[in-house]
Parts: structure tokens; C-alpha cells; sequence
């Protein structure tokens, strides 16, 4: 099979070659000043007419983004909180983003969008500089690591469309670009913060370009108690740098990054306990460390005129450590009176060793008297995490991993990926473009080791090997009116199954022999653009297709209800989702033409309207007792997908004269249930029930002095509000998990 898709890669490469013939000195001059503009995705800095965020351009290094939705936030064009990676003030410019506050840390950004889940960015390909830094992309694609938001040049978001040229992924691409010096031989930069509850920043960077040689490097240490109890964290990430350039055309560059950080987890509350004091813990012997290492080889080169070609090595190792009592809150952790002591904590451990390879091109031909864009490339995959869970952890208050005994569950996964995908930019006129695609997907997962132990003997777990062959289709279209155009994509999409779908929580359990990928599509229709130099908009629409979700149903043992029962994981039911976003950013003072007077007023507002509902989802229920339970079937149809609110809406003013800039920031989301069931009562353990919306306010501000020094400040949460984003059924703590209250940072910087 391999061998196949690698020969069907170079007949498609053979065939862009074949397709190359002598072209005019005209045509060769407008293709050479076409490649002139293309910016590398790792090094852009665009210049905005506005506040971000602002739009990528048709082709940019080896990506095609005509007809696709995209945001390039760009983050020295706006003022917030950096320091702690305030997902909520950084993600406001852009609609439809939900954000999970888990804690004030900002370690970890929990984003989904458009009703999709938050939970570590799962629902996304997550990327720095473009390669992979989740933990599996197929297996296990949560986002354990995003680097410091000090760091970051730029986010680049692209909506569902991207998974023909990045994954399959339902939410689409996020990439992290870092900061780059490519003008002056040497430079420093430093940002120094204090905080509330003990915080204290420290960001320290060199970099320059001495003749065909670039670096960078930086250092970013954090420390602070928390707003919570029994929330303290310490992290260190740290980055290198290195690029030569052999030609302005052909470049080779290096880097390597490695984060640590050990944070206390606090855990979950009940309503009530929520009620009562939400900055209350009643967890202090829970924690979690995840050492992480990446690296990455980039080779960026012209071939010719019109092939331009850029090939990534990368690579990840790393853990996930988390140690803790994992009770829900309405059960104390308490000292026993029979040992006198606490009761043995909970260890679970996973080890991930990923690398991959991606070969991405643009090559540019006419027809007729257009530039059309043919994007391709190839992409190999391959990860190994071993999980070890349930391990009888000690009886101490520290971030100790010793067990006891060996792991019940010891566990090794293997995920192997090769990916064809090419997409086609077909120029009919000046204007309006219509963009065809496809991808190929080959993806292998393998699973074998210890599941549990009963009586002193292991229970092996079924080796599973699932293999499939998806191919994903596509369809853009672009219309250009000056400075905006109407753009529209209808792109297929899936999710494979995870570890975690075959791996039930009691070994009693059954996995569906036929459990099936969830797939499904996105669609958009928007129109966007700028108006003169004072106004930057985005609105659209959405539908988003979600087929196969996997779910756990009860059925009876060999069909007796004196059997009693076992979970059975299968595929459900559908979900869709639809709604309406929308992005405006107003110049006030340009547009009154007073901007000399007063200096810069700019107001954005982001809105969305999200409605997530299944519309088939089938689920089994008991009621009565043994021996005379009945299993009974219903159908979820109607109801609202959890963790998806129905507004999400971001209001803000930001006023800028001469070295002085702030911003003052709005958000208000809607109600969410936290169950398919839509179930409204709290449960007693906090675990269920109905979500109140919430409002925050966020006020942030810069002074730049002497040229090269700032002072930044600001208050998230300035009026104190008591809210929360989500309820955990698991980590980082059963329950309700509050959003932050009020906190005040201070920072001092320069780059010399």
C-alpha cells in the first residue's frame, strides 16, 4: 500500500514536469514577480490596514488559502494579555471561537469552534511554524504543549476547509508562527511581568541574520500561585533557531524546542460549592507534568519559475504525567481513620515518540492569459505512545509518579499515516477563481498490551488493528469585488477512531467490531474584505456535517436481563451544526478623517449564532432493579450537542495615540449543556446539568518609551464575575471548573 501512494506521488509529480513548456518573456516575468511575493508561512508579518485579524493571501509560500476562511491574527497589532496566554482576549477578533478556561495558567489553549469541543484543541490540527505538536494527530490529537504567546508573531486559523491540504481534522488548522529576525545582525528582547497572586514572567530572546546565516532563540520562565487554591504552576519553554540561506531561493533551517512545566490541579466543584466560594479547592494532592520536546528540519526552494517546493522533517518527545485522587468533589479526600493516612492516589502516565516528514509545492501555469495555482505535496506519519493508567500511586501531597505495583493497564499504540493532496487554483477570469482538491488518506492503527488485572492474572487487550483508505473531496470558489470578495467551500472531513474508543473505562465492556470513523463536511459562504483604510470585515455562513459519533449504549448479557448489563461503544448518531459569524473592525477616527487630532479609535465586534443539535443519536437506558431491569431505546433527535453555546459575541474599543495603546474588551456566550441528555438539574457531584451563560470584561494597555522600551499593564475579569466554561467528567477534575476572577498584571520590556 505504501509503495503504492509513493509511485502515485511521483507519477503526479511527473506529470506537473511533463505539463512545463516554454513560456513568453512576458508570462515568465509575471510568474517570477508572482513568486517574488510569496512569503514563507514560517516568516510572515503582514502589515494590516487594521487591527487583526487580517486574511492570507491566495498562494503564500507552498499554501493555496483562495476560497478558504482564514484569520491571520497578528499579535503586536493589538494590545492583551500575552504573558498568561489569555486565549479569551487573543481569540476575540475572531468569531465562533469557544474557549475552556481550565485555569489561569494559559499552559494548556482549550479552543473549538463552531460548537465543537474545546478540549485541548482536539478538534484541530494544531501546528508550530507548520509541523505537528500534539500528542497522536490520528490517535490521541490533543494539544498538551502551545508555546508562550510572548513568542508568537502571528496565529494562523483556517477554517474547515483545510483538512484536504493539512488533515481531515472537523474544526480545520491552527498554526503558532514564532518571531524571526531576519533585518539586523543582533538583537535582545525581554519582557519582565508581575501579577496577581504571585506572578511573575520572565521572556528573554536573541536573533539576527549576519550574511546567510539567521538565529533566534528564547527562554520564557513562569511561575504564580493561582487565583484558586492548590493551583500553583511553574513551566520553562525554551526555543532554538538556525537557518542558512544557500541562494535568496533555497533555504535550510533547524530548531528545537523543549517546554517542562509541573502544575497543581485544583480540581472540580459542585454547584453549590461553586455557589458558596468558587475560589475554593478541595483537591491539594493533584497534579500534572508533561515534559515536551519537538524539533524540526525545513528545506524551502525554488525548483523553477513556477515550482516552488518546501519539505518539513519533525519529530515529537514527550509525557503526559498526571498524579492525583480523582474522586468527584462531593466525596472528600480526606485522612482515614483506619490508616491514619490519605488514600492512595491515582497515576497514569503516557509516552509519546512521533516523527513525520511533509512535502509541500506550489507549481504556476497559464491558461490563456491567467496564472492558475496547482498545490501538491505528500506527507508520512508515524507515532508510538505507551499508556500506562490506574497505577496505585503513594500516599503523599507532592508531584510524585512512584506506584506501588505494576500499571493494570499497560498499553502500546502505533498510528502509521501517508497522505497524498493536491488542490488546484483555476483562474476562469481576472477575478473569480474556483478551486477543486482532494486528499488521500492512509492511516493504520495498531494497539496491544495489558488492559487489566483480575485475580492476580492479566487480561490481555485484543490486538486491534484498524486500517483504512479514505479519500476526501473538495470545492472553493473565490469572486473578487476590489478589495473584497465573496468566497465559498464545501470540503468532506473525518475523525478517526481514538485510542480512547477502544479502550473502555471497565474491562466488561465491549467495542463495536465495526466501529466506524465519523466523517461528515463543512460549508461556507461569506463575503469579506476592506473598505478604503478604515474598515475590515468578515461574515458568513456555516453548515458542519458530523456523521458516525461514537457513544456507549447498555445491552443485555447473552440478551438476559438477570445477565445483567455492559456498555457496548458504537457509532450513534449524527450532529449538525449551522449558524452565522461575523467580523467587523471600524477606524472611527479615519473614517472622520480626525485621526491627527485624537489619534487612533478602532471598535471590532465578532458575533456568532451557533444551533448544534443531533439529529439522530440513539442511546439505550434502564430503568428498574436486578433481576428486572429493562433496557429501553430513544432517540436524541432535537436536542443540543453539549459544550456548544448559542451565541458567542465579542465587543471591543481599543484608542491609540502617539506610544500609548489599550483596548477594552467585551464577552458574552450563551447557555451550554454538558450532556447529549440536555439534562438541566445539577447532578450532586457536579458533573451534569445546565451551564449559565457569562459576561467578562477585559481591560488592557501599552506605553512605548525611549523607542525601544514598553510598559504593558491590564485586569482580566475587571468587574470580578463569578462564571464558569465547563464541567469535567475526568481531569483535570470532576465537576465545575470556575473561570478566573479578577487579577491585574504589570510587564516592562525592550528590544535592543
Amino acid at each position: 500500500m505504501r509503495n503504492n501512494l509513493i509511485v502515485a506521488f511521483l507519477l503526479v509529480t511527473t506529470v506537473v514536469f511533463a505539463q512545463e513548456k516554454e513560456l513568453s518573456q512576458t508570462q515568465k516575468d509575471s510568474i517570477k514577480n508572482l513568486n517574488a511575493t510569496v512569503i514563507n508561512l514560517q516568516n510572515v508579518a503582514i502589515t494590516p490596514l487594521q487591527q487583526s485579524p487580517e486574511r492570507q493571501p491566495e498562494i503564500k509560500g507552498t499554501v493555496l488559502f483562495s476560497g478558504k476562511k482564514n484569520e491571520v491574527l497578528k499579535l503586536s497589532s493589538f494590545t492583551a494579555n500575552l504573558t498568561t496566554n489569555n486565549a479569551r482576549e487573543v481569540f476575540s477578533r475572531v468569531p465562533g471561537v469557544t474557549v475552556w478556561e481550565n485555569d489561569g495558567s494559559g499552559i494548556q489553549i482549550n479552543i473549538g469552534v463552531r460548537g465543537l469541543s474545546p478540549n485541548r484543541s482536539w478538534e484541530l490540527n494544531t501546528r508550530q511554524n507548520g509541523y505537528d505538536i500534539s500528542s497522536d494527530v490520528f490517535g490521541y490529537p490533543e494539544a498538551y504543549y502551545n508555546p508562550p504567546l510572548e513568542a508568537v508573531e502571528t496565529i494562523e486559523l483556517v477554517r474547515g476547509g483545510a483538512s484536504l491540504q493539512f488533515g481531515p481534522q472537523f474544526g480545520g488548522m491552527i498554526n503558532y508562527v514564532l518571531k524571526r529576525e531576519q533585518k539586523k545582525p543582533f538583537t535582545f528582547e525581554t519582557q519582565n511581568t508581575l501579577g496577581s497572586y504571585n506572578l511573575m514572567s520572565s521572556y528573554n530572546a536573541i536573533g539576527g541574520k549576519i550574511n546567510k546565516f539567521s538565529y533566534y532563540a528564547y527562554n520564557h520562565s513562569r511561575s504564580a500561585d493561582g487565583w484558586r487554591e492548590n493551583s500553583k504552576y511553574k513551566v520553562r519553554n525554551s526555543h532554538l533557531f538556525m537557518e542558512y540561506a544557500f541562494t535568496k531561493d533555497t533555504k535550510l533551517s533547524a530548531e528545537y524546542t523543549s517546554m517542562d512545566y509541573k502544575m497543581q490541579q485544583a480540581g472540580g466543584l459542585t454547584d453549590q460549592q461553586f455557589k458558596d466560594n468558587p475560589r475554593q479547592s478541595l483537591r491539594e494532592r493533584n497534579w500534572l507534568g508533561t515534559p515536551w520536546n519537538l524539533f524540526s528540519l525545513n528545506f524551502d526552494t525554488k525548483i523553477s519559475n513556477k515550482l516552488t517546493s518546501n519539505t518539513k522533517l519533525f519529530g515529537l518527545i514527550g509525557e503526559r504525567n498526571s498524579v492525583g485522587f480523582t474522586a468527584t468533589p462531593n466525596i472528600a479526600d480526606a485522612i482515614k481513620p483506619s490508616t491514619n493516612d490519605y488514600a492512595n492516589r491515582r497515576v497514569d502516565r503516557d509516552f509519546y515518540k512521533n516523527f513525520g516528514i511533509e512535502n509541500r509545492n506550489i507549481f504556476s501555469y497559464t491558461i490563456g492569459k491567467n496564472i492558475n495555482n496547482l498545490a501538491f505535496g505528500v506527507r508520512y506519519y508515524k507515532a508510538d505512545t505507551r499508556r500506562q493508567q490506574e497505577g496505585t500511586g503513594t500516599t503523599r501531597s507532592d508531584f510524585n509518579l512512584e506506584t506501588l505495583s505494576k500499571y493494570p493497564r499497560d498499553l502500546n499504540f502505533n498510528t502509521e499515516n501517508i497522505a497524498l493532496f493536491a488542490e488546484n487554483q483555476f483562474k476562469l477570469t481576472d477575478n473569480f477563481s474556483v478551486i477543486p482538491g482532494v486528499r488521500y488518506e492512509y492511516i493504520s492503527s495498531t494497539g496491544n498490551g495489558r488492559f487489566g488485572i483480575s485475580s492476580g492474572n492479566d487480561i490481555p487487550f485484543q490486538n486491534n488493528k484498524i486500517t483504512r483508505n479514505q479519500p476526501l473531496f473538495g470545492l472553493g470558489m473565490e469572486y473578487k469585488i476590489g478589495k473584497t470578495n465573496i468566497y465559498g467551500n464545501i470540503t468532506q472531513a473525518f475523525r478517526p477512531v481514538l485510542f480512547s474508543d477502544i479502550t473502555p473505562p471497565a474491562v466488561t465492556d465491549v467495542i463495536d467490531p465495526n466501529l466506524k470513523d465519523a466523517s461528515g463536511y463543512n460549508a461556507d459562504l461569506g463575503y469579506r474584505g476592506t473598505i478604503k483604510n478604515y474598515l475590515n470585515f468578515d461574515f458568513s455562513l456555516f453548515y458542519l456535517s458530523y456523521n458516525n459519533r461514537i457513544g456507549g449504549v447498555r445491552q443485555f448479557v447473552n440478551n438476559d436481563p438477570n445477565q445483567g448489563t455492559f456498555l457496548y461503544r458504537t457509532n450513534l448518531g449524527e450532529t449538525v451544526n449551522k449558524g452565522i459569524e461575523g467580523f467587523v473592525n471600524l477606524n472611527v477616527t479615519r473614517f472622520l478623517e480626525i485621526e491627527n487630532t485624537i489619534g487612533n479609535i478602532d471598535i471590532f465586534s465578532t458575533v456568532s449564532f451557533i444551533d448544534s443539535r443531533y439529529t439522530d443519536f440513539k442511546i439505550n437506558y434502564a430503568t428498574g432493579t436486578a433481576p428486572n431491569v429493562v433496557i429501553s431505546e430513544r432517540n436524541l433527535s432535537g436536542n443540543r450537542v453539549e459544550n456548544a453555546p448559542r451565541y458567542i459575541h465579542n465587543f471591543g474599543i481599543s484608542w491609540s495615540k502617539n506610544n500609548f495603546s489599550s483596548t477594552l474588551h467585551y464577552k458574552t456566550s450563551g447557555k451550554i449543556y454538558t450532556d447529549a441528555n440536555n439534562t438541566t438539574a445539577p447532578s450532586a457531584n457536579g458533573v451534569t446539568g445546565l451551564l449559565d451563560g457569562y459576561r467578562v470584561l477585559d481591560l488592557s494597555a501599552e506605553y512605548k518609551f525611549l523607542k525601544n522600551y514598553n510598559i504593558r499593564s491590564g485586569i482580566n475579569n475587571l468587574t470580578n464575575e463569578a462564571y464558569t466554561t465547563r464541567r469535567a467528567g475526568g481531569y483535570p477534575g470532576p465537576g465545575i471548573l470556575p473561570g478566573e476572577g479578577r487579577t491585574f498584571f504589570i510587564s516592562i520590556g525592550a528590544k535592543l
